[in-house]
């Protein structure tokens, strides 16, 4: 069978996800540079895709244009006009089925999610680390002809700063560190009142750049900043490209399991990871980080952890766990990875 030339790939969230996608198409493009990507996903996550060669993105309107059953018939037109040979569907949800099923007659692979093995490591029956999720990507392209190597991985240049970022970031010789310390639920979130402790303790050496979305997580950075000289709030100052921009600066970013760990990570840049009620060994540790990157909660104390594998489920007694990672245990290892 001759292998596709164009291939259609679809990822359409969450933040997280989208950006595992990038590595691996990094890697992809980099390694087939013969072959076509049009890549359909959401608007928002455009930027994340900039510095791919051959590389086109399809934004999907899921509200409007491509609504329903009717809106991804029409979508499927769309795309069989850009004379697309395969499908990569890495999502592999109800709204890529039906739209896979209107494209029939094309070759379609998608993603093989470990449902299985992943219920297995949350119910306790066993405790190994399952294949990556970007390994899982990869897999998919290995099925069209493609094998990956993602071993030797390369990033793009840090992006330059420019006039506005120093306005409000300031420009001298201290470290950058990011702190994203929001996460989807709360059983991925380190507390406020902790995370503030750390705060304080690195903005003594370095300069502390706070990233989150919408209001509320905006108001509680503002209140944080404001109590600490070289501690800036970025939450809804720029747009998402803006803000990549300035990961892609960064010396180190300290993350939760969530989306701006992968932001960082896609982008070559060093991540610390904190971990509560969920675990590196299902798959989501950020691309190119080792396990020493990630700070756990100890399972002896709380042994069945994880308890999901996104975080919003955890039994009784499991609402605290995060709390037994001390703050200088976190302040110590960021201290080692900056040196």
């Amino acid at each position: 069978m001759p292998k596709p030339k164009h291939i259609l790939v679809i990822r359409l969230s969450a933040m997280g996800d989208v950006a595992m996608t990038i590595p691996v198409l990094r890697a992809f493009t980099n390694q087939y540079p013969e072959v076509k990507l049009t890549v359909l996903t959401r608007p928002f996550f455009t930027p994340f895709f900039r510095n791919l060669p051959n590389t086109t993105i399809v934004s999907v309107d899921l509200k409007d244009k491509h609504k329903g059953v009717l809106g991804l018939y029409k979508l499927s037109k769309e795309l069989k006009s850009l004379d697309i040979e395969a499908v990569a569907d890495l999502h592999n949800v109800l709204r890529s089925k039906i739209l896979k099923f209107f494209l029939f007659g094309k070759r379609v692979v998608q993603i093989d999610k470990g449902r299985d093995e992943k219920k297995i490591l949350v119910n306790g029956q066993s405790f190994k680390q399952l294949k990556t999720t970007h390994q899982r990507y990869a897999d998919v392209f290995e099925k069209l002809g493609y094998p990956i190597d993602l071993s030797q991985p390369t990033f793009p240049k840090k992006e330059n700063l420019k006039e506005k970022y120093i306005q409000v970031i300031g420009s001298d010789s201290k470290p950058w560190v990011g702190i994203a310390p929001f996460a989807a639920f709360e059983g991925k979130m380190y507390p406020l009142n902790l995370m503030t402790t750390v705060i304080e303790a690195l903005s003594k050496n370095c300069k502390v750049l706070l990233f989150g979305a919408g209001n509320d997580e905006k108001k509680a950075l503002e209140n944080i900043a404001n109590q600490f000289e070289n501690v800036i709030n970025l939450a809804g100052q720029f747009s998402l490209s803006e803000e990549l921009d300035i990961i892609s600066n960064l010396d180190l970013m300290l993350a939760m399991d969530s989306g701006n760990a992968h932001m960082a990570a896609m982008l070559g840049v060093k991540v610390i990871t904190v971990w509560g009620v969920t675990h590196p060994y299902a798959g989501f540790l950020p691309f190119n980080q080792s396990i020493d990157s990630a700070i756990l909660v100890d399972r002896d104390q709380y042994p069945k952890i994880p308890t999901s594998i996104y975080g919003n489920k955890f039994p009784e007694g499991y609402e605290n766990a995060m709390r037994s990672i001390s703050p200088n245990i976190i302040i110590s290892k960021i201290n080692t990875a900056l040196k």
